[in-house]
Order: structure tokens, then sequence, then C-alpha cells
């Protein structure tokens, strides 16, 4: 099983933790990437992301102690992203057209990233990474307020498969997990 197979999984023994320049590298990656998002730059944010891109967020349920292996949603399940590069731009497209209703006015959104953990891919583990590509984890916060009473407060940890090209890092596949299993926003239009 993978890290991107389970939301809650976390690097494996086998895989090695990035030295501090490269924790470094990525943590300046994200903070630019959430910069992006804030500043409504979703073109801009785009070109961050693989061309193979997978961008999965699964809903959970409440369970049982005994039953905790069932409380997110698998592969081919309800989620409430199940995304490629092709379905994001045209989400984005959408935005820029004047056709997203719950949009306009735009939300403004504060993304923060912490508890960053960075990992080197064991590819015999991971299928389709090369030696190359990292293996994080991190935790957000998202804050949203639209008009002059909607707030939303969307909170979870992501695992991301970050591909370094020759000029940047590229987010190959992100599993976003929500610690909340009912939302209360009345639209889920953020990126994560």
């Amino acid at each position: 099983m993978t890290p991107f197979e389970s939301p809650q999984s976390t690097a494996s023994p086998s895989e090695r933790p990035a030295d501090r320049d490269t924790h470094f590298e990525v943590e300046q990656f994200y903070y630019r990437e959430a910069g992006l998002l804030d500043d409504g730059r979703y073109a801009d944010w785009l070109d961050l992301l693989a061309d193979d891109l997978e961008y999965w967020m699964p809903t959970r349920t409440n369970r049982l102690r005994r039953q905790q292996a069932l409380s997110i949603a698998a592969r081919g399940e309800a989620a409430y992203y199940d995304e490629t590069k092709e379905s994001l731009a045209w989400r984005i497209r959408r935005f820029d057209s004047g056709m997203a209703w719950a949009e306009d006015p735009p939300s403004r959104t504060r993304h923060m990233v912490s508890n960053v953990v960075v990992h080197h891919v064991d590819p015999a583990r991971t299928p389709g990474s090369t030696e190359r590509d990292l293996v994080v984890r991190s935790a957000f916060l998202v804050y949203r307020n639209r008009l002059e009473r909607d707030e939303n407060v969307f909170v979870g940890s992501r695992t991301d498969l970050l591909r370094r090209t020759e000029r940047r890092f590229q987010v190959a596949r992100r599993t976003i997990l929500l610690d909340q299993n009912v939302l209360q926003s009345k639209n889920i239009s953020t990126f994560f």
C-alpha cells in the first residue's frame, strides 16, 4: 500500500528523510502555492501541477474505533474532489467565465500550511515514481469568507508526491483529508 492509497498513512521507515535544504525548498514551494491561491491566481497555481496529476479528497464518516479503517472512503467511492489537471483547468476557466455563481463575488481565502514532513520516495513502494520524487505530508488550515457573513474553516492534512523538474517542483499526486466529516459550507469551491 502506498502513501496515496491510505490518506492517513505516513512515510514508511524505508523512506529516507530529506536534508535541510530540500525541506526548506519544499516549504517555500508550499508558501508560494498558498499565496497564489489566496491571491486568486489560479492559472499560475495550475502551472505548479503535473500534467498527470491525481487530486483526491475522499469523504469520511464517523465510525466506532474498531471500524476506523472504514471511516475514509476508498478510491472509487464518494469524494469531494477526484480530479485531474484537465478537470481543475476546466473549473478555473469556469471561475473566469463568470458562470460559477458560488464564486461571484469571489471568496477571500487564507491558506496556512504547517507540520511539513519531507521524505525521499522509495520507487519500489510508490509505483510511477523516481528517486528524485518526494513524499510530503503537511497540515493545513484554510479560512474562507464570502459576502458579509459566510465563513468557513477547513482543517486537514495533505499527502503529496512532489516531482522535481528541471526548474521546480510539481505536484503529481495530492491526497487531501479533511478533519471534518460534515461540511457546514454552502459549497466547496476552494482548492487545497
